[in-house]
């Protein structure tokens, strides 16, 4: 069995990450750290899992007790830590948040995005998991990249729910706002652009065009829709082949030839990919569950490449019919 730990645990995404967990047949939580909640159940947060675990909150950090450390805390807090505190040899960790996500000789965590760096995540330590928003436009994007097809600037229009927020309440999360309500916010400025373009250079070193990103609130919970429009010459038929052979042997993102909505991902770890060509401009749809493949879901997905298991375990969900 995997022994896992988890801080920051009171979180939507550590509240997903221990869904999956507990129905991970490979997997044994040992603690979920939450100093705020030490003592508490862990079903007195994340009243879904009532049924399902009797976990209490800890405060302590028996890290020698564990084979891999899940990180759902703030932005900043994950480095915070690893500069205070020496972990044990071997111990694995994933980092939800974004304070590795961008290469640097002064860390060796690798980008855990795993259509683009599966080998290199089997083979690792670290591993910073993506970015919500960061997912979903390079699944959008990569296929093109690793042909050398982007030319120019590419414009990105992507809306996501609420979770994507976070838990603690604020103005733009309030119900009596967020309801029937739509709004732009950091345009061009997003904290994921730097990650996206870093993968698009991965692939695409030469690539000099900008990531023209405006995201959107929504009125809706959880999932990200978004739209991204290149300049491309290539006809559909070949685009369409140069995505299915890029994700061939992808467990999670699947190239669609029908228009997409985004109750089709939502509650799953799928990506799922449509493309339409309008004269000399390519319209591509990405969609994906903001919490799951967006964040928990990848996460457990690389957990499942650094320990040697099939990458589906635990991760074979289903969404709602309605």
């Amino acid at each position: 069995m995997i022994r896992v730990g988890i801080i920051g645990g009171a979180g939507y995404t550590a509240g997903e990450l221990i869904r999956l967990l507990i129905g991970h047949p490979d997997v044994e939580i040992c603690f979920v750290n939450s100093s705020s909640n030490a003592g508490n159940k862990i079903t007195a947060v994340h009243e879904g899992l009532l049924g399902d675990t009797d976990l209490e909150f800890t405060s302590e950090l028996p890290l020698e007790e564990i084979d891999v450390l899940f990180f759902c805390t703030a932005h900043g807090d994950t480095r915070k830590f690893l500069e205070s505190h020496t972990l044990p040899d071997g111990l694995k960790v994933i980092d939800l948040s974004m304070d590795y996500r961008i290469k640097s000789n002064e860390h060796d965590f690798i980008y855990g995005l795993p259509e683009l760096n599966r080998r290199h995540t089997c083979k690792s330590r670290y591993v910073a998991n993506p970015g919500c928003f960061a997912t979903c436009i390079e699944l959008a994007l990569l296929p093109l990249a690793k042909e050398h097809l982007l030319k120019g600037d590419v414009s990105v229009n992507a809306i996501t729910g609420s979770t994507g927020a976070g838990v603690k309440p604020s103005a733009s999360t309030h119900f009596s706002w967020r309801n029937n309500n739509i709004s732009i916010y950091k345009p061009f400025e997003h904290q994921h652009v730097p990650e996206i373009m870093q993968s698009i250079k991965q692939l695409q070193p030469d690539y000099e065009g900008s990531i023209d990103f405006i995201p959107y609130r929504g009125d809706f919970p959880r999932g990200i829709f978004a739209t991204v429009v290149v300049k491309c010459d290539t006809d559909i038929e070949t685009l369409y082949k140069i995505y299915e052979h890029y994700y061939e042997r992808d467990s999670f993102t699947h190239v669609v030839p029908t228009p997409l909505d985004l109750k089709q991902v939502v509650n799953t770890n799928k990506c799922l990919i449509h493309l339409e060509k309008h004269g000399d401009k390519l319209l591509i749809t990405s969609i994906i569950d903001n919490l799951l493949k967006g964040a928990s879901g990848q996460a457990v997905h690389n957990m499942n490449l650094l320990f040697g298991l099939a990458e589906t375990v635990g991760l074979m969900l289903k969404p709602s019919a309605f």
